[in-house]
């Protein structure tokens, strides 16, 4: 299977495109990496309003990201053909260009702008994203984050679909709940999700022909945009963790009635 994958430029995605790559099954023909100039770290570091738990939050999160990856990352080698780009520059024209002519069978995107460009068209039904929530349950910016700030830590997730126009609003593939154990922090659970997710993800790719139609999801949910996440929102988050919430939730999963989540019959092959 011949790929095509858009991404970031953060170590997360550097793990997720080199450990793709590194996929017998795939070939990666190019990753397109979007640069840090508008990441959650960059953005909290320049606004002179940010609290110092926000700050605290975001060091939290760059340290957790070089602690879980950064080993992986320096054993492995990288045949992902990377290229690097400024942050929107995925839907510049010559850029476009360029990744129409690669003639890719499909493409996959982790973590990349808002595609609004002929690609779209060019590569329906052969354009897979990858959103880290469980849509339509939560959509839109941090949306793994939410669920734990409004203490439903059984709605964190990832969510494979076809990509569209929309935010989080393709159709549903597969999806995945995040593996979730005693001692816990929001970056412990996040960076294994998406260890999980780079897998499956594979899977995906591997089964891309026999992927099934799947019945989707059916909720308004709760959209949330990157401005949501303040002080106060960093605050919640981390009194939930100080009020046992994981422990809590651990003890209930069991005998909890968990909303429905696609999982695509094809990967059981």
């Amino acid at each position: 299977m011949n790929v095509l994958i858009l991404t970031g430029n953060e170590t997360r995605h550097k793990y997720f495109r080199t450990k793709m790559a590194l996929d017998k099954r795939i070939n990666v023909l190019s990753s397109y990496c979007e640069g840090v100039e508008k990441s959650l770290q960059t953005r909290t570091e320049s606004n002179p309003e940010a609290s110092i738990i926000e700050l605290m939050h975001v060091d939290a999160r760059t340290q957790a990201e070089d602690d879980f990856f950064g080993i992986s990352l320096k054993a492995m080698k990288d045949l992902s053909n990377s290229k690097v780009i400024k942050k929107g520059e995925i839907n510049n024209p010559r850029i476009v260009e360029e990744i129409a002519s690669l003639d890719a069978d499909i493409i996959v995107c982790y973590g990349s702008s808002l595609i609004k460009s002929e690609l779209l068209e060019i590569y329906k039904d052969k354009f897979l994203n990858v959103h880290l929530g469980l849509s339509p349950y939560y959509r839109g910016g941090g949306a793994n984050v939410w669920p734990l700030i409004n203490e439903e830590t059984d709605m964190v997730g990832a969510t494979f679909m076809f990509i569209d126009s929309g935010i989080d609003t393709g159709e549903i593939i597969h999806q995945v709940r995040a593996d979730i154990f005693l001692g816990d922090s929001p970056h412990s659970i996040g960076n294994r999700l998406i260890a999980k997710m780079t897998d499956v993800y594979c899977d995906i790719v591997a089964n891309f022909e026999h992927l099934t139609s799947e019945v989707q999801p059916i909720s308004d949910g709760k959209l949330y945009y990157i401005k949501d996440f303040n002080k106060n929102a960093c605050e919640k988050l981390y009194k939930n963790f100080s009020n046992c919430m994981i422990r809590d939730f651990i003890e209930q999963v069991d005998v909890k009635k968990l909303p429905y989540i696609v999982e695509n019959k094809g990967l059981n092959r």
